[in-house]
């Protein structure tokens, strides 16, 4: 504690330091918040082509201060802007006497704009000779100093959690981090260009629902004061989307945020983005092919097809692996499960460890069993599929006769659900004998069983027509594009544990 309450006193001097400086600054006659700079240059396209500029262009940047090494009426410092960082030298006989009792004020972390000539130092560095210098913002709180030395990082702000909770310290320190994020904002363009090459509308629906479902999970719940009724953040898209298919809609798509009360690990945050897309006259069939080549061709456009993920080597290459889910249980688990009944499945789930609920039925044994056996090693693209109906409640039953299954499949990737989707139930009767049917085990306790949705079931009895539709987690995308263990390393601002008061 003695030792915690030091660094926070040292903090409030350093704080109060600077606080100084601006007062200082104010009485140089130097405004240390600007309106405004005019940035005609980048330190990237400095550093990369240096010829084009040397000596012959005027260059305005402007960026943060990195590092300063201060020499009496001359002085280096190192500005990293949105690009890079570069190298400006800094001299009373250029700047005035005025902007270098300024520039004597400042520290690293603060805010300045410079314009001059880009010349090279005797030690061959690109640098920028400052003839203007204008300071844009000062910085009251320090942020770290992250030494290098021969390539090396030393004292670097690692610290996992807290760079997820000062995101905005992570970008200035770890600039490296801001590359994830631009690839993101490729990927969901890539995302676009595709659906919309493939004459998909996009739309938006409601966050705020009356009525969740589309999904089984548990919702986020508020309250709506005007109309004094309980509101719930969606967990889907999935309803509302195919209220547009029955009202004419042949094919859209939503990449919208959506909510989901549950646990967190690497794989979940409880706000995350979606991509759900739904088309008439087709099948989860089609949909396989959809998939695969919406992932693929984004994967070529954004990272030229080349996949490395947690040190495995991915072929995004179509066709991708099918097989049921049948299939993989007895691969990985060395029994055919098809012919078992749930009694059968919860005796071979206890033996081989795995901790049950007696609540569980026929559907959920098999999709923990799945889980916990065979999801994790599934490395390479593979289409899952027919799925148990009870964990199924929105898919057509197989055409093949088996009332036990459904069409659906998931695409596994790195041991990840990546992708899930339909042969969309359109039989009102059905859809309402499955609702039901959820709303029992919802009323025996199980929070994540989906609601009945009156005004759905309406939409449906106006009739659907056959539709296949596909949902895929846009943050498991980009982890896997990026090479990232973690969604919260491409979230920017993902969902903390509130910090308590020592």
């Amino acid at each position: 504690m003695a030792e915690s309450s030091q660094i926070t006193e040292t903090l409030q001097e350093l704080i109060q330091t600077r606080k100084e400086k601006l007062d200082q600054l104010r009485d140089l006659g130097v405004d240390p918040y600007a309106y405004s700079f005019d940035v005609t240059h980048y330190a990237e396209d400095i550093n990369t082509n240096y010829e084009e500029y040397a000596e012959t262009v005027d260059v305005r940047l402007a960026g943060r201060i990195m590092a300063i090494r201060r020499m009496g009426k001359a002085s280096f410092a190192h500005i990293q802007d949105t690009t890079d960082r570069i190298q400006i030298y800094v001299k009373i006989d250029n700047v005035g006497e005025q902007m270098y009792e300024a520039f004597k004020l400042l520290d690293i972390g603060d805010i300045i704009g410079i314009a001059g000539k880009v010349m090279k130092t005797r030690t061959g560095e690109i640098t920028i000779f400052t003839e203007e210098l204008k300071v844009l913002a000062k910085g009251i709180r320090p942020i770290p100093v992250v030494k290098e030395k021969e390539g090396k990082q030393y004292d670097a702000f690692s610290d996992k959690e807290q760079r997820y909770r000062q995101r905005y310290l992570d970008l200035v320190v770890n600039p490296e981090v801001k590359d994830i994020f631009v690839r993101r904002s490729e990927i969901i363009r890539e995302i676009r260009k595709f659906m919309d090459g493939r004459e998909f509308i996009e739309v938006e629906t409601p966050v705020l629902q009356p009525i969740y479902g589309g999904a089984t999970a548990r919702p986020f719940v508020t309250h709506h004061h005007t109309l004094d009724s309980t509101l719930y953040l969606r967990i889907a898209d999935e309803l509302y989307l195919k209220r547009l298919i029955i009202g004419g809609f042949e094919k859209v798509y939503e990449i919208a945020k959506d909510f989901r009360n549950e646990g967190m690990d690497r794989n979940h945050n409880p706000e995350f983005t979606m991509l759900e897309w739904y088309q008439a006259y087709v099948d989860y069939n089609y949909e396989m092919e959809m998939v695969e080549s919406l992932i693929s061709s984004v994967a070529q456009e954004v990272v030229d097809g080349k996949i490395q993920f947690n040190g495995e080597t991915l072929d995004l290459t179509p066709p991708f692996q099918r097989k049921s889910m049948f299939e993989l249980l007895e691969e990985h688990l060395g029994v055919n499960v098809s012919d078992f009944e749930r009694d059968d499945l919860m005796e071979l789930a206890r033996e081989r460890g795995l901790d049950t609920d007696d609540k569980w039925n026929y559907g959920k044994v098999l999709d923990k069993l799945f889980g916990e056996y065979v999801e994790p090693n599934l490395v390479q693209p593979t289409f899952v599929t027919d799925h148990p109906k009870e964990i199924s409640p929105l898919a057509k039953k197989k055409r093949d006769g088996n009332e036990r299954l459904v069409e659906r499949f998931e695409l596994i990737i790195a041991g990840m659900e990546v992708a899930n989707a339909f042969s969309e139930l359109n039989d009102p009767v059905d859809q309402r004998e499955r609702l039901e049917s959820q709303a029992v085990l919802r009323a025996e306790g199980d929070e994540e069983a989906q609601v009945v949705d009156e005004d759905f079931l309406t939409a449906m009895e106006i009739g659907m027509p056959p539709t296949g539709g596909v949902g895929i987690g846009v943050d498991r995308l980009v982890m896997l594009l990026t090479d990232q263990q973690s969604i919260k390393d491409v979230i920017l601002f993902p969902q903390m544990r509130p910090q308590t008061a020592d």
